[in-house]
């Protein structure tokens, strides 16, 4: 967003103090959720923050309704490989009835696992009742008081009570766009070159699929839109996604792909953008859905059941922290010592018009498969951001390359990220040492306990699908 030229002097406020947590946890999507319950387990006196009225972030609030990177292909088998708060999550959205079995992807290359967005909310509020956090709904970051330069004091927020302040001793940013990181001076960067980010989408849900006509749509989407653009349609972006949900007359569409005039890709943290990037989604939304009556079987009588809040933002700010996961560690399946779980998902980089998957070296057939272990793992210190030493950063906004975060963004690895976060300022606590200079052996043991999977040599594999 320009920045204006003209500005307004505001008279300075004393800002009411909320509260004074141990750990405060800001963003309430995959990270923050496993965060925010890992503290509270751990002993921290744990309050999340959220800006909208429910929990789950990109999953809720941007209607993705399905979760990638839980699963990984394992020497040629797919396992869940993220245990622990998420697969609590998932059992819960389960036991409401939300949760559709796992789907092959990419003819079996990887499983993903889609869900209702309102068992989703439900399932997270128990999840974080049960572990005796307590929740701010309808509040916004607006900054941070620093008490030095390498410690945050307070973060200020936004609430339609007016800004307050709340006090903690450690905090974990899990807004996605890093924005705690940001206001108190981490450095960050964003997209391939400073400003190619990942391009958002608007996500859609389909009503009124005669599912027996619809049949294998997804494997005829993308042919039948190439034949559509050969008679002058017009589509934002290839490499659609179709698929149904758990009431097989619903669907999920992921396919919009909203840019800037300049056909740059929407930056997710400047407002004019997002909001002129709210009704683009919107139209190319209806225009799919005009196209799938018109030229997909099983879909002539379908209409639009869902638009989430907002769009489904990608990528933004990437804070830089003692390590830098990178797209050769994807690739390359890399290991750490300092491991806190595993990222299973592909490069899944959205490009201009496209989507380009790359897949971990040397698994081009099934024999390379086999002899790929398919993950790599994330460690600790990707969670350190420079600089500050009592803040953590979970989730897609957490100490990766663009290509490196272009797999470790999605849900599986968040949940990964956040519970060892959550767990991490408990524990760093509980030693009376910064984030920094807690023993990772003694971090990951806790993890462990909380059955999440670090992917450690010799630790038992989780069970196939």
């Amino acid at each position: 967003m320009t920045q204006p030229t003209a500005t307004l002097a505001e008279p300075a406020r004393q800002t009411p103090l909320l509260d004074e947590v141990d750990v405060l946890v800001l963003g309430g999507g995959p990270a923050g959720l496993a965060a925010a319950a890992s503290a509270a387990r751990g002993g921290a006196r744990t309050l999340l923050v959220e800006r909208y009225g429910f929990l789950g972030g990109m999953g809720t609030a941007a209607g993705v309704t399905n979760f990638c990177g839980m699963h990984a292909n394992v020497h040629g088998t797919i396992r869940q490989v993220v245990q622990g708060v998420g697969g609590e999550l998932l059992a819960r959205i389960d036991a409401l009835g939300g949760l559709n079995t796992p789907h092959l992807l990419f003819g079996g290359r990887i499983a993903a696992q889609a869900y209702d967005t309102a068992a989703f909310k439900v399932a997270a509020d128990e999840l974080l009742q049960a572990a005796g956090a307590r929740v701010l709904l309808h509040a916004w970051v607006a900054g941070v008081a620093m008490r030095d330069a390498a410690y945050i004091d307070a973060v200020l927020l936004e609430t339609k009570s007016g800004r307050v302040a709340v006090r903690a001793r450690q905090f974990i940013d899990g807004t996605g766009d890093g924005d705690v990181a940001a206001h108190a001076g981490v450095p960050y960067e964003k997209g391939a070159d400073g400003h190619a980010m990942m391009y958002p989408s608007t996500m859609m849900r389909i009503g009124g699929v005669d599912a027996t006509r619809a049949g294998q749509a997804w494997l005829h989407v993308g042919e039948r839109m190439r034949a559509a653009e050969a008679r002058g349609e017009r589509f934002a972006r290839q490499g659609p996604i179709l698929r149904p949900q758990k009431n097989p007359s619903e669907w999920r569409a992921n396919v919009t792909q909203l840019a800037r005039a300049d056909g740059g890709p929407v930056d997710g943290t400047d407002a004019l953008q997002l909001s002129a990037a709210e009704a683009e989604g919107r139209c190319q939304a209806a225009h799919f859905l005009r196209f799938l009556r018109s030229d997909m079987p099983g879909f002539e009588t379908a209409y639009l059941l869902d638009l989430p809040p907002q769009v489904g933002v990608r990528e933004t700010r990437r804070i830089v922290g003692d390590y830098v996961l990178t797209e050769d560690d994807v690739l390359g399946c890399a290991s750490f010592d300092d491991t806190v779980g595993v990222n299973g998902w592909p490069v899944e980089e959205h490009l201009a018009g496209d989507v380009s998957f790359r897949w971990p070296y040397g698994t081009d057939t099934p024999e390379g498969r086999a002899a790929s272990r398919g993950y790599n793992h994330l460690p600790w210190r990707m969670l350190l951001p420079r600089g500050v030493d009592n803040l953590l950063v979970a989730g897609r906004c957490a100490s990766m390359t663009h290509g490196g975060q272009s797999a470790a963004r999605v849900s599986g690895g968040c949940f990964v990220m956040g519970q060892a976060a959550g767990s991490g300022a408990a524990l760093a606590l509980q030693q009376g040492v910064a984030p920094r200079a807690l023993p990772v052996a003694l971090l990951q043991k806790r993890l462990l306990a909380a059955q999440a999977w670090l992917g450690l040599e010799g630790e038992k594999l989780p069970n196939s699908i």
